[in-house]
């Protein structure tokens, strides 16, 4: 399909989001600093959150980047924002939530650039953030946390260059190659025709497919890789391949905390039992302090 029609389907499909916070809210509201700003990047600037705790005791807090998911082609930072306020105040860290292009406007491997010059760009100007540059993890959710394992492989290819100390891959997509009718089926899951669409969105060619930085599943090594959190759902379709990217991680030697929440689909972080969903953003920013601690 030309370009007109993959911008066409993209609009319908997000017109059919109803509303694009999170519906699930925290059972007591973080105590935290919020504000908005532009950060420098190739693509015109980058919008992002930054959250900052209350009562912050440093002047050079470590920082958690976090990228929001839906699907590469809708969503915003504020699909995550009463959360990263959350990972802010439990884990006493700053966090830059990112407002990434979409695609099918900006496909791959746009916004995997576009992130990891966000990253960049913090690592650069602690003192504009009154950041540790040093203690730098990265994460997301669904599309957000293929994002990240992306972040972590462009930075080993560039020779580490940035600090990323861990990383969170929350229920992400890893394999955008194998057609989607052919990973495993649930009922609560994601239609494969809808993640067919997502998958063809976001990528140029059929080849990008098996790159890592579109498909982390497909790397020759995972050897070098922070040390990760892998978070998936039991009744997703995309769970398999996140235990067997945990597997790789640890085969690698990467030291990784893999946790499969039962019973729960897709997107369980944001709707949902409130009680489960808060359990997962708790061992989240629980692990990040103590990456952040011994790191």
């Amino acid at each position: 399909m030309d370009k007109q029609q993959q911008l066409e389907i993209a609009q319908k499909l997000r017109e059919r989001v109803v509303g694009m916070g999170s519906a699930l809210r925290p059972s007591s509201l973080p105590s935290v600093q919020r504000e908005e700003r532009i950060i420098p990047s190739s693509y015109g600037g980058t919008r992002v959150l930054i959250y900052k705790p209350d009562n912050a005791l440093s002047s050079s807090l470590p920082v958690y980047v976090n990228m929001h998911g839906g699907g590469f082609i809708f969503g915003n930072a504020e699909m995550d924002d009463v959360w990263c306020g959350v990972i802010a105040d439990r884990t006493g860290c700053a966090v830059v939530n990112v407002d990434y292009r979409l695609a099918p406007e900006h496909k791959f491997p746009i916004t995997v650039h576009e992130c990891y010059e966000v990253v960049k760009w913090v690592h650069e100007h602690p003192e504009q953030l009154s950041i540790n540059p040093e203690k730098i993890a990265v994460g997301g959710h669904s599309a957000g946390g293929n994002m990240a394992a992306a972040v972590c492989f462009l930075n080993r290819q560039r020779g580490n260059e940035l600090p990323i100390v861990y990383q969170i891959i929350d229920y992400a997509p890893l394999d955008l190659d194998t057609d989607p009718a052919l990973k495993p089926k649930f009922e609560e899951a994601i239609p494969a025709e809808i993640s067919r669409t997502f998958n063809s969105l976001y990528l140029e060619t059929l080849e990008d497919a098996r790159n890592p930085l579109a498909s982390p599943i497909f790397a020759e090594s995972l050897h070098g890789l922070p040390e990760a959190l892998v978070i998936t759902a039991e009744r997703d379709s995309l769970a398999a391949e996140g235990g067997k990217y945990a597997e790789g991680l640890k085969q690698a030697g990467v030291k990784v905390t893999y946790k499969q929440y039962k019973g729960v689909p897709h997107g369980f972080t944001h709707f949902g039992d409130l009680a489960v969903a808060e359990e997962a953003w708790h061992l989240m920013s629980d692990k990040l302090r103590e990456a952040f601690a011994t790191s």
